[in-house]
């Protein structure tokens, strides 16, 4: 009765895989999910960046609403005890469980990555986690540095293991117990990589040899980007490879071979990854439950890869808040699997090549907010409300409505009747939006500019996009009572997906956008 839930969050990932249409990537056992799944390909991130984003998805509230900008707060204190997706389902009768990252850790989840509101035992962290970011890169001339470019030999690493791989063995032991002790379970995996520093086994290198590797399509930064909008990396930036560079601050740019290696690191560390989530669906398997188990498989942002002259995440573009999302539920995404039969076989980065097409794609514009009802709908719970307009008071709704009915694919046509429509229709539609933000200190980059805490917010650029735009005004915003002033407009962003789809030529000047103003307002 009820089927069990395996949700795998990935740090920084955004949708370089197979099932994504990446070319260069090798991902065939995240490929494999993807086939017996329904992939949306437009999900998008509420902020570009772990903290805020994590705490919405598993409140289900947006960033306006957990008051969460920066890491500083907790939202049970700051802005309202609000239930997460994992305590409804622990009230609901299920084991919950948590591996790695899943909420940030720290003040933002109470140091204690919200136990026990959240989870039925205290979560597991990997016991190498602590050597992250210590000095275990080795440099050409044989000693030890904190890289952003660091592939290793993981024999030589503390304990000889790396965090993510911990997290794996850790989340199949749970499995065999919950097995055993026939219990439900709704299990949340969090994996740190591709996360900085690029830290993964050396031989996932040889997936990718440097001169396959290009740089980004638009490598500088584009002539019509308002300086607020743009991030200037200051996290690689205090890395020692990077330091040793000594790039000009804020626009850099990165040597073009430094900017290849770092692309070539992010590829590898996506293998390794799709290594781990093979062998995590691999035990799915071994213990029989991929028939009566929902997966549900996500990223908490993206990661800019030189795009637009930027790296990592903290902006509003498509590389940060787009991100992979895919639901794999049994008799419904794929017919139903008969006992014992294996769904998820582990298939081997370094010889596989899958080419598998995903079952089911959607195109529809959604947001990870939505998890929270998705899930709930999935599993045959009763689907959280919707939040009135303040909730701040409300413990358990949802800002996210659930995708569930987006989930039978056959229904999308071609919109025909798009092609003879005028803007004022474009605008008004009823079309799905994702909306994203993200906080700045001032009009222009500076040494704070990609993480500023609370109490150095001025501006908050809000962002709506569609399957047609994206459009984002850069507004006055007081950290002291929480306040956006949409009358004090500091910069406006509007790119045509069609034309310009990575984002680069901005046209906000010279288009009226006053319908476009009215929907992000609504």
């Amino acid at each position: 009765d009820g089927m069990n839930v395996l949700f795998i969050v990935v740090d920084d990932l955004r949708p370089v895989l197979g099932c994504y249409g990446d070319k260069l990537v090798k991902s065939p056992n995240i490929d494999q999910l993807a086939f017996q799944s329904i992939v949306f390909s437009n999900a998008y991130a509420q902020e570009a960046v772990c903290a805020p984003s994590r705490v919405s998805f598993l409140t289900g509230r947006r960033p306006d609403t957990t008051r969460l900008y920066d890491f500083y707060s907790y939202w049970r204190v700051h802005a309202g005890n609000y239930s997460t997706m994992p305590q409804y389902f622990k009230e609901n009768g299920y084991v919950t469980l948590s591996v790695g990252k899943v909420f940030h850790p720290g003040v933002s989840s109470n140091y204690s990555d919200d136990y026990p509101y959240s989870w039925s035992i205290p979560p597991f962290h990997p016991s190498t986690e602590k050597y992250e970011n210590d000095k275990t890169c080795r440099g050409k001339d044989g000693k030890l540095y904190a890289n952003l470019v660091c592939p290793v030999d993981v024999t030589e690493m503390p304990s000889g293991t790396l965090p993510d791989i911990q997290s794996t063995e850790e989340a199949i032991r749970l499995l065999n117990v919950m097995k055993t002790n026939k219990q439900k379970f709704f299990l949340a995996v969090g994996y740190h990589k591709p996360h900085i520093p690029l830290r993964y086994p050396q031989e996932f290198l040889k997936l990718y040899p440097l001169e396959n590797i290009t740089l980004a399509p638009d490598p500088w930064v584009p002539e019509k980007l308002p300086s607020v909008a743009y991030n200037p990396w200051m996290d690689i930036r205090q890395r020692d490879d990077v330091k040793a560079l000594n790039v000009s601050f804020p626009y850099g740019p990165l040597p073009d071979d430094f900017q290849r290696q770092i692309r070539q690191s992010y590829y590898a560390a996506v293998s390794y990854l799709d290594m781990q989530v093979g062998l995590l669906l691999n035990a799915l398997d071994d213990v029989g439950l991929s028939n009566s188990t929902i997966v549900v498989f996500t990223a908490d942002h993206g990661w800019s890869l030189g795009e637009h002259g930027e790296w990592a995440k903290y902006s509003n573009f498509d590389v940060a808040t787009r991100v992979p999302l895919m639901f794999y539920v049994p008799g419904m995404t794929t017919s139903s699997v008969s006992q014992g039969e294996r769904v998820f076989p582990y298939l081997d980065p370094f010889s596989h090549i899958l080419g598998l097409v995903p079952q089911g794609r959607s195109k529809k514009v959604v947001e990870l907010v939505s998890l929270f009802s998705t899930l709930a709908e999935l599993a045959g719970l009763q689907v959280p409300p919707v939040c009135p307009e303040t909730s701040f008071h409300v413990a358990l709704c949802t800002e996210g409505a659930s995708i569930v009915r987006y989930f039978n694919v056959s229904e999308e046509k071609v919109k025909e009747e798009k092609d003879g429509c005028d803007d004022t229709y474009r605008c008004f539609n009823e079309e799905p939006v994702a909306f994203s933000q993200y906080p700045r200190p001032a009009d222009v980059p500076q040494w704070n500019s990609d993480k500023p805490k609370l109490k150095d917010i001025r501006i908050m650029g809000y962002s709506m996009r569609t399957i047609d735009y994206r459009y984002t005004v850069w507004v006055q915003f007081n950290p002291n009572n929480f306040s956006a002033n949409f009358e004090d407009v500091h910069a406006g962003e509007l790119y045509m997906v069609e034309t310009d789809p990575n984002q680069d030529y901005n046209i906000y000047n010279n288009t009226s956008h006053g319908c476009f103003f009215k929907k992000i307002l609504g």
